[in-house]
């Protein structure tokens, strides 16, 4: 039998599961919730999701893995069925752990490739005379290839480092667990909390930029971002964004954490390890995330200015507003590499733990060896990346973000909690939790993860689905130019997934041969 993978410590596993979950939501995403959501109210229902669905879910995901894991299996279909042995199909709601995060690295791949761009941008002064918000938009969409003419002619560019990002994270991904992954993240994870302290503590000494307007300074930024406005919690929106906000940036629901936790001997420490790995992004996405852009953004564009900032979105706040704020104080070349290279380190811990699940389903269920099993995933992701980096503006990438980013990760994170508490059950889920704990989780969250997790789950999956997610698949708004580009999206992804389901029945039926042929033998 070929010898199952392992983390080489304790600590490589906090900062490889740290390492998915910080990425650019954390210092993008978060701070423009927060910002539209009713400012320091929407820290009340953040933190009351962090209690009651992040840090139950991340408990769910290191226990289930980690049992799953002793019986040879690093992904959900294996998992999923080491739970529930009786039902021949829980196995095939398992695919979705594989088939969402595949999905997400898809376009999530060249996203981060924009990052490595722009440290190198930073560096050779590509945008340096660029001291505007429409002047940087220009450049990023010549960038894309989605405007003719200026800075750059046509995609290649984009394309050039997207084909570097590519290739840098199949090598690490081909090395391993211990010697890829764990490497990584031991140097990746101090360097991006080094450089977003720095950046942060560079933010904060700018003070006001313009000396008649010292209002517009970073620390009535903080006020804007943290000052209550305690009406805004009579708004469902406002609890389902902080609830979304928790779910998406802990990376649960997505089969990742299952993965790496399947790698845990069995006397590890599942409750201390995961409640690290969820402390770490908070700190990230809180301290740090809520500290840098806002306050930056409300001393160069003013309180009026502030409020169409935070509406451009993740990416223009990014790509845009950031630069050419950095373009505005000393050494601006230095803070913008290093800004930037705190979201590509960022991301690629990220995209590394999005391809682990695919790999490790070739390795456990086909018996491919780690290069063989990298190589095929990669051919395959390679192949579904090109229509994320040339159809960006025919909505593909939104369609993509829908249906795996979104969609996947709550139904997902649904079924395996209602699985551990209520299939397997909690009195033997709670046992399972505590094997090699060094701490007791409160009798509290007994009731949680049976009761309150699963059916606050339920009811973001039914009310996010009625609001957003109904309108989406019936493709209102939608500009008819664009529908035969959505439409072929849909049936690739259908493609996809039936393919993983076939893969899944063929690999249970090659063991159940095996099976039979060593009773036969025996």
């Amino acid at each position: 039998m070929k010898k199952r993978q392992q983390w080489g410590s304790r600590l490589g596993i906090i900062f490889a599961v740290a390492g998915s979950a910080v990425g650019l939501g954390n210092f993008l995403r978060f701070p423009v919730q927060a910002a539209q959501n009713g400012g320091g109210a929407f820290m009340i229902p953040y933190f009351l999701s962090f209690f009651l669905l992040g840090i139950p879910l991340m408990w769910i995901e290191w226990a289930v893995g980690r049992y799953g894991g002793g019986f040879g299996h690093s992904t959900a279909p294996g998992i999923f069925h080491s739970m529930w042995q009786k039902n021949r199909f829980i196995k095939y709601f398992g695919v979705i752990g594989i088939f969402g995060p595949m999905i997400i690295l898809v376009y999530y791949l060249y996203i981060e490739s924009w990052c490595l761009a722009y440290s190198a941008f930073s560096i050779t002064g590509s945008y340096s005379g660029i001291r505007s918000q429409s002047g940087m938009t220009d450049f990023l969409r010549s960038f894309q290839g989605l405007m003719r003419g200026g800075h750059f002619k046509g995609v290649h560019t984009a394309y050039y480092f997207f084909l570097a990002t590519f290739a840098l994270n199949m090598i690490i991904i081909a090395r391993g667990i211990k010697s890829g992954i764990e490497r990584l993240c031991k140097i990746a994870m101090p360097a991006l909390f080094i450089f977003a302290f720095v950046i942060m503590v560079r933010v904060f000494t700018l003070g006001a930029p313009n000396p008649l307007l010292p209002a517009w300074n970073t620390l009535n930024g903080l006020g804007f971002l943290w000052n209550p406005d305690l009406s805004a919690l009579k708004d469902a929106k406002v609890w389902l964004a902080a609830a979304g906000q928790i779910f998406f940036t802990l990376s649960v629901g997505i089969g990742v954490i299952l993965t790496y936790a399947s790698y845990l001997k069995k006397a590890d420490d599942v409750v201390l390890s995961g409640l690290s790995a969820a402390g770490t992004n908070t700190l990230a996405e809180v301290v740090l995330g809520g500290s840098i852009i806002i306050p930056a953004a409300f001393a160069f564009f003013g309180p009026a200015g502030i409020a169409d900032v935070s509406r451009q979105g993740a990416f223009d706040l990014s790509f845009v507003t950031m630069p050419v704020i950095l373009q505005h104080i000393p050494l601006p070349a230095l803070f913008g590499f290093l800004w930037f290279a705190m979201l590509f380190l960022s991301g690629i811990t990220s995209s590394v733990s999005l391809a682990q699940p695919a790999v490790a389903f070739l390795e456990d269920e086909f018996n491919l060896p780690r290069p063989k099993a990298v190589l095929v995933f990669g051919v395959v992701v390679f192949v579904f990346c090109h229509a994320a980096i040339f159809l960006m503006g025919k909505g593909v990438v939104n369609e993509l973000d829908f249906w795996a980013g979104t969609f996947c990760l709550v139904l997902f994170a649904t079924i395996e909690a209602f699985l551990f508490a209520w299939v397997f059950g909690i009195d033997k889920a709670w046992d399972e939790m505590h094997h090699g704990s060094m701490m007791r989780i409160p009798a509290v969250y007994k009731f949680i993860i049976k009761y309150i997790t699963p059916l606050f789950l339920l009811l973001i999956l039914v009310f996010w689905f009625i609001q957003d997610g109904l309108p989406f698949v019936m493709m209102r708004g939608i500009d008819d130019a664009v529908r035969p580009y959505i439409i072929g999206t849909r049936f690739a992804l259908a493609a996809l997934f039936g393919t993983l389901c076939l893969l899944v029945k063929a690999a249970w039926k090659k063991r159940k041969m095996k099976s039979h042929h060593s009773k036969a033998v025996i």
